[in-house]
């Protein structure tokens, strides 16, 4: 059983810490202070050690010094208030795995150390074993598998397999990657895959909001800034790029940075340096990007939103998520998935799904995706009569959904098509005609699957639904 030791002078957090991941399968210890920790330490051998920054005899920083220094095979978690974050980020450098901010939320908890655990196999296996040379033959062999995000779910379908494998072929470089795909499809978490299978998996993966930054924040998001730089910096904070230094940096929703921004990380991405707002020292950088988006970019090239040198920068690889409801099979998978952690959450025991949930499930649009289903399911776990989830535990809107019936355009009578074609005489109807024909006949050719048809007509799903929309296809 993998060990875990908490050290936290807040007696409470601490043992609220232990009965959860008592609960989660984890032998767990605790200590209320950085000296006890490491008396705890000298008597038994832990894997794991989740320690907070602040304690009354020391800090986070002096107790990973000397974690390090006596029990190196020790993984290290931080647990740390919002203000220390930037010292926690200077921790990971010093070789701590990971820190965990306050106030402390269940999911987060686990799927860091369940990360900790993947990614650092070699060290628990290996763990107060002095066979040093057996240890890095093992760390090798674990190298070469593919480790994945700890919400991420290999599925079975087409389109999953085809995921995987652009993953396996791109994680190994250092290719800047685009994610394209809806929201909710799990974008982040195919980001954490690359970085965890890349070389730089043991340095840090940082992910950025684009969406939430305004402006005027933006610029001290990316680069950091000195204290005193401007109204209101009131300490120096280490920007994005510079945390990330060394691993990989996550931009989600690039699309929504304003235009001046991006330009300022043109400039950065192509020097491969950084300077803080208000310093004049450049920081050397060494850092993968990857971006994701659910908007078409290049349509935000061609309207002037986004710029042209940036996009070429990013695509030098580029995966498309597929929408939930294109993946058939995995989506009981997914919810099977969804179901263990929610019981592990709740502490419930909630096993299966009704033969109508399952059914209703496969034909559900799911335009929320994966974060949808996945918020579907903890609803549901939570209502459950028994250890079965039935109709009753859905959201209406979902137990009330009846499944569009395809009635195609192009069927309709040939006497009507006919009618149809002599009422288009001017070039105009004559192109719109023509489109009519050309967007039908694609369809049929990709089995009115509408995202390899976007593809093949070279416009986005978006516009693609538009122009069926238009021409009155259902």
């Amino acid at each position: 059983m993998k060990k875990i030791l908490i050290i936290d002078d807040e007696v409470n957090v601490a043992l609220l810490l232990s009965k959860f991941l008592t609960r989660n399968g984890f032998d767990v210890s605790t200590a209320s202070s950085g000296t006890s920790g490491m008396e705890a330490l000298k008597n038994e051998e832990f894997n794991l050690v989740l320690c907070d920054f602040r304690l009354e005899d020391t800090d986070g920083r002096e107790m990973l010094r000397n974690i390090k220094t006596q029990y190196p095979k020790t993984g290290v978690i931080i647990i740390t208030g919002y203000s220390d974050i930037k010292m926690a980020v200077e921790l990971i450098k010093m070789g701590a795995y990971d820190y965990i901010t306050k106030p402390l939320y269940p999911d987060e908890i686990l799927n860091t150390i369940n990360k900790a655990f993947e990614t650092h196999h070699a060290l628990v296996e290996d763990a107060g074993s002095n066979n040093i040379a057996a240890a890095e033959k093992s760390r090798s062999h674990n190298n070469k598998k593919q480790t994945f995000a700890s919400d991420f779910v290999a599925g079975t379908s087409k389109a999953s397999k085809e995921l995987l494998r652009q993953i396996e072929l791109v994680a190994p470089t250092n290719y800047s990657v685009i994610i394209l795909g809806e929201s909710g499809t799990g974008k982040e978490s195919v980001a954490q895959s690359i970085h965890l299978n890349s070389l730089r998996h043991n340095q840090p993966f940082i992910a950025m909001d684009c969406g939430s930054l305004t402006k005027e924040l933006a610029a001290s998001e990316f680069f950091g800034h000195e204290k005193g730089s401007f109204t209101g910096a009131l300490y120096t904070k280490i920007g994005h790029f510079e945390m990330a230094n060394g691993g990989t940096l996550f931009l989600d929703e690039v699309g929504n940075l304003s235009y001046e921004i991006q330009a300022a990380l043109l400039r950065t991405v192509q020097e491969r340096k950084v300077k803080r707002i208000g310093s004049t020292k450049e920081i050397d950088l060494d850092v993968r990007i990857i971006i994701a988006t659910n908007e078409n970019l290049q349509e935000g090239i061609q309207k002037g939103r986004f710029r042209e040198d940036l996009y070429h920068r990013f695509n030098e690889f580029t995966i498309y998520m597929p929408p939930l409801r294109e993946r058939g099979n995995d989506i009981m998978l997914l919810a099977e998935h969804f179901l263990k952690i929610a019981n592990a959450e709740l502490g419930r025991n909630v096993t299966s799904f009704s033969p109508e949930v399952v059914d209703c499930f496969m034909n559900y649009r799911w335009q929320g995706n994966i974060r949808e289903l996945k918020n579907v399911i903890r609803r549901a776990a939570l209502l459950a009569e028994d250890n079965e989830i039935t109709m009753k535990a859905l959201p209406l809107e979902i137990s009330n959904f009846k499944a569009p019936t395809y009635e195609p355009a192009y069927a309709a009578p040939q006497q009507e098509a006919a009618e149809a074609k002599e009422s288009r005489h001017d070039l105009k109807n004559a192109a719109l005609e023509a489109e009519y024909e050309t967007i039908i006949k694609v369809l049929r050719e990709v089995n009115f699957n509408k995202t390899k048809a976007a593809e093949i007509l070279n416009i986005d799903r978006k516009t693609l639904y538009n122009k069926m929309k238009a021409i009155n296809l259902k």
